[in-house]
């Protein structure tokens, strides 16, 4: 394998030493409910002593449904978040879909991300790249974990070093996902960090047929076989009431299971790190 980069984001460094957990819920649906979801995880993670960094989307914007909520937008979504950044000492991520907001999102927002179905535009990953920010493209479920070489060549070309890619899943079938442990090991093969997305690796994307479906209690179960396999850290979307989530509810993990789940996958990786 070749020697693996730190990848710095804020405060937070991925450096194998321990998991980094990026947390939080789908999308900002509302300010009262953001921060009522990061001051609890901010507890846990006080607690627990956790890397982490605080997740939530200002837009969802590929969404199953045209009438289906979709957030508070970028400028608002992003101040917010800094904000909560600033209070919990946390860096903090949300996604991006267009060079405008990218702009935006880079005055405030520690971690850009690539969402997957836009892993392969080129423009959009320069344009994340060139702001001195960190960056997390998903992989795209569509494809091979070593085509991920051509994206970091990308974020190299304009002299991006801090990034790393996250593992969701790949399109098997029609409205299902299957997540290949191998794509962990292959990618950190290539000289790459990498995150693993528990929850959207358990969407049925538009299995509901308006809105996307998923199985939740699938989420730890996958998040414990990619800590065994070798990971970087673990992204896992987390709600108060899945059953009430405004986005993806049936694969965010109910918050209050959070440090239980957390707890066994800084256990495996600590088994990992030593053998």
């Amino acid at each position: 394998m070749h020697s693996l980069p730190i990848v710095h984001v804020g405060s937070v460094s991925l450096d194998g030493e321990e998991p980094v957990f990026i947390l939080g819920p789908c999308v900002i649906e509302s300010e009262a409910f953001i921060w009522s979801v990061a001051e609890r995880l901010g507890a846990l993670a006080s607690s627990l002593r956790l890397r982490w960094v605080f997740k939530a989307s200002y837009d969802k914007a590929n969404r199953s449904a045209g009438s289906s909520f979709r957030g508070i937008g970028v400028r608002a979504g992003c101040q917010l978040l800094q904000r909560v950044g600033e209070q919990l000492k946390v860096p903090v991520t949300t996604d991006v879909h267009t060079e405008e907001e990218i702009h935006v999102a880079a005055e405030h927002i520690d971690l850009l991300q690539i969402p997957a179905f836009l892993s392969r535009q080129t423009d959009l990953i320069l344009a994340a790249g060139r702001t001195g920010r960190a960056v997390n493209v998903k992989k795209g479920q569509f494809m091979a974990p070593w085509d991920v070489r051509n994206i970091a060549e990308k974020l190299q070309s304009v002299k991006c070093q801090d990034f790393f890619f996250t593992e969701r899943g790949t399109t098997f079938g029609y409205q299902n996902l299957v997540a290949d442990m191998r794509s962990l090991y292959w990618m950190r093969e290539l000289g790459y960090r990498v995150v693993f997305d528990a929850t959207h690796s358990v969407q049925r994307p538009g299995g509901l047929g308006t809105a996307t479906g998923g199985d939740g209690n699938l989420a730890p179960v996958l998040a414990r076989a990619a800590v065994a396999a070798g990971c970087d850290g673990v992204f896992m979307e987390t709600h108060p009431d899945p059953t009430k989530a405004l986005s993806d509810g049936p694969n965010q993990i109910p918050l209050s299971q959070l440090a239980e789940i957390v707890s066994q996958l800084r256990k495996l990786h600590e088994i990992v790190k030593e053998s």
